[in-house]
């Protein structure tokens, strides 16, 4: 059989590679953050597999497919239709759900409307989203949500004040000038002294176009009182803002289970239809485990075939390390490592030869306990004749590699090249990053830090928490594990918050900002060089900013023009006027130390901290996201390209106070290398002596073993989760526990990664 044939990859840093990947085997990519891995196997090979399948569809098909552009390659020989599983979130609205994901939700309907008494309607019915089967009060939802005005409304404050306490309505947002510019109210007269008339104009009035609003009112521009404006724009629609704002918003509004199917989300006609006494929502909120335990004794006569359906999807989602999930858990939640096995589910049965599959970091979010069974997926999928290609930083993922690519030698314009290709074997005995770490000895901290203060938490029962009481070291690094479902996050990320307010909680979910927003926007520091270059040339700063004077006129300061090529993908090209840069061709001929703005905006990370090393307000910023592992960003790198583990690791860089601070990090090794983890460590050490507590939730062994203090969950997942397994130190740990984070770590200990 043909191998995979590369010829001249240069997408992003790729060096102009050329290599051949074998057929019907497990190839696993690795090196640092930024060494080319997703260059080469999503961008180059992913894009030109899908590409090509593509262009032999019809244009109706065609438009509705997933296109990652045309790569930068010159030919790519004996492609497999290509199945590319990545972590990219599943979203949706509250109307999508893991059951609807996987299609169990639709084998399950046809089950009750088949099999379950009294007979009310068939499968269509049964779902949420139909409107003979929705709950007619919420609309299928299963909640109401309404804005609390005391929780939005400051009265002691006026407009110009910020009495409007949500993001855009802001003094100098957009939505503020909505109501400033109006000409309806005194900017500076405080809410508690507005009159009726004020209050209802401001609140609820309906879209009009005022009469005397200010000069700088558009003329199109319509005037909505703020309540239905933030219905309308923001808790109505399935926005990316409502998605990246959803801690914001559930600060001001109530939401409660809907008073007519009390969270249901079906009518009552379809909830009288029953199986062994219950329906079908009764059904979608069980675990994937339990609903597997109650369906498959279900005898029904001539419908054998449906409740062998699915058994099997339910199975899978067990089988998986998802049977802690359930089927009416909305997909805006799931993490992204649920979410990629999620897609994985519904390949797992496929008999179908010779695709090529192509997975991005699967062990994410995974406990080395569930990696054995992702492990055997995997091999499965390739012994029916597939070809398997991952990029993956986790050993035991890597260890059942046929084939090892470990790119490198490091990250940005220092990578983009093949530092190895070979069995797994060998890996070990190379000369770069990955090879070193798995030639190394593993140890752990045996000389933990000692605490005499705790933060306690009391009685949690939220979700699956057991009504536990944890005390929590101050001034150490705590890790908090346990197998995925085990209680963790909500432990750690929901009840402690709610419990101590003051902590500074740092996740993975989005930053709200504009198409522009980049590197500097998000630190704060793009003023600083814009003064720089105006100071050295004698202009005005508003030059330097592809938000205002120096914008191309042609691209608006975005840098790209999108082509609409109808039914197929949009595709992004430099802009012709600018060249890509943002900026208007005249504001390049200005310099800052032989460098235009467009030069600087194209630094990496650890290129700037050289370049500003004498400007302390800079290069501080520099060099604590090179610690983080994040050198080879750019400057003017957009934030919506950035993955959920590099934001989470950007927000640790700019939310740390310099007074001690507790500060919860949620899975910060997501996407880093095993020698950034090293980096990442350092930085935990250095934060814990300058007084700062680290907690953090975290299934990565080598973070594990330089805990100062250990907290377990588990001892299962989902109902079977949701308690202290064991609290200690590492040591402790090692001698005394026998849970999955237990045995897993002496298995790494005694062995290592080899």
């Amino acid at each position: 059989m043909y191998p995979l044939k590369i010829t001249g990859a240069r997408q992003h840093n790729l060096k102009n590679l050329t290599l051949e990947i074998p057929k019907n085997t497990i190839t696993v990519f690795t090196g640092v953050s930024g060494s080319g891995k997703s260059s080469l196997v999503f961008r180059t090979i992913g894009a030109e597999a899908q590409r090509q399948m593509s262009e032999m569809q019809h244009s109706f098909v065609r438009s509705r497919m997933e296109h990652l552009g045309v790569p930068d390659v010159d030919s790519i020989e004996h492609l497999n239709v290509p199945v590319i599983i990545n972590q990219k979130r599943l979203g949706g609205n509250v109307r999508s759900t893991v059951g609807t994901a996987t299609d169990i939700y639709t084998s399950l309907r046809l089950l009750f409307s088949r099999v379950g008494k009294p007979f009310v309607g068939y499968a269509n019915t049964f779902s949420f989203n139909h409107p003979q089967g929705m709950c007619p009060v919420c609309g299928g939802i299963g909640q109401t949500r309404q804005i609390d005005i005391g929780r939005l409304i400051d009265t002691t404050r006026s407009l110009n004040e910020g009495a409007i306490r949500f993001p855009t309505f802001q003094p100098g947002g957009f939505r503020w000038l909505r109501y400033t510019e109006s000409g309806y109210f005194n900017n500076d007269k405080k809410l508690a002294d507005y009159t009726k008339d004020e209050w209802e104009m401001l609140l609820h009035a309906e879209e009009h176009v005022p009469p005397h609003p200010s000069p700088k009112w558009g003329k199109t521009v319509r005037y909505t009182g703020i309540i239905p404006r933030l219905e309308r724009d923001i808790l109505k629609k399935d926005t990316r803002e409502l998605r990246l704002r959803e801690k914001e918003i559930s600060r001001i509004v109530r939401e409660q289970p809907c008073p007519s199917c009390h969270g249901k989300r079906l009518n009552e006609k379809i909830l009288s239809c029953k199986i062994k006494g219950l329906d079908i929502a009764d059904c979608a909120a069980m675990p994937a485990d339990e609903l597997l335990a109650f369906i498959r004794p279900v005898k029904a006569a001539g419908y054998d075939t449906i409740v062998a359906e699915l058994v099997k999807k339910l199975q899978h989602m067990v089988t998986i390390g998802l049977g802690y999930l359930t089927l009416d858990r909305v997909t805006p939640t799931l993490s992204g490592g649920e979410s990629q096995r999620i897609k994985m589910v519904r390949h797992l049965d496929s008999s179908l030869e010779n695709l090529l599959y192509i997975f991005d970091e699967p062990s994410i979010g995974l406990h080395p306990s569930d990696l054995d069974n992702l492990s055997r997926i995997i091999q499965k999928i390739r012994d029916k004749g597939n070809t398997v290609l991952l990029v993956e930083h986790d050993p035991d993922l890597i260890r059942i590699a046929d084939h090892v690519i470990d790119m490198g030698p490091g990250s940005g314009t220092h990578g983009g090249e093949i530092v190895y290709q070979g069995s797994f074997k060998g890996l070990r005995k190379s000369s770069g990053k990955t090879g070193r770490y798995f030639a190394r000895h593993q140890t752990y901290n045996q000389h933990p830090r000692t605490f005499t203060d705790t933060l306690t938490i009391r009685h949690a029962k939220l979700h699956n928490l057991k009504d536990i009481t944890v005390k929590i070291p101050r001034g150490v690094l705590t890790v908090v594990t346990g197998v995925a479902g085990s209680g963790k996050s909500t432990l750690i990320s929901d009840v402690l918050p709610l419990q101590h307010p003051e902590i500074t909680l740092i996740d993975q979910s989005g930053i709200a900002g504009h198409s522009k927003s980049n590197l500097l926007t998000y630190l704060g520091i793009s003023d600083i060089i814009r003064n720089l270059f105006a100071h050295a040339n004698g202009v005005s700063n508003k030059l330097f900013s592809r938000n205002s004077e120096g914008a191309c006129p042609n691209c608006k300061g975005l840098g790209i023009e999108k082509i609409d090529l109808a039914f197929m993908d949009d595709v992004e090209i430099p802009c012709e006027v600018c060249g890509g840069s943002g900026f208007r061709p005249e504001v390049l001929a200005y310099h800052y130390r032989q460098r235009s703005i467009a030069d600087v905006m194209d630094l990496t990370v650890e290129e700037a901290a050289v370049f500003f090393s004498e400007l302390p307000q800079l290069h501080r910023h520099f060099v604590m996201l090179h610690d983080l592992g994040m050198g080879y960003l750019t400057l003017g790198q957009r934030l919506d390209t950035f993955s959920g583990g590099e934001l989470q690791r950007l927000k640790l860089a700019t939310q740390l106070k310099e007074q001690s601070t507790v500060v919860v990090l949620d899975e910060p090794s997501t996407g880093l290398h095993p020698a950034d983890t090293e980096r990442l460590l350092a930085l935990f050490n250095k934060l814990v002596k300058d007084g700062h507590t680290l907690i953090v939730i975290e299934h990565n062994l080598d973070i594990i073993a330089c805990a100062d203090w250990i907290i377990d969950m588990g001892p299962g997942a989902g109902k079977d989760g949701g308690q202290l397994t064991f609290e200690g130190t590492v040591s402790d740990l090692l001698q005394q526990a026998n849970t999955p984070t237990a045995v897993y770590l002496r298995k790494y200990l005694e062995h290592g990664v080899s």
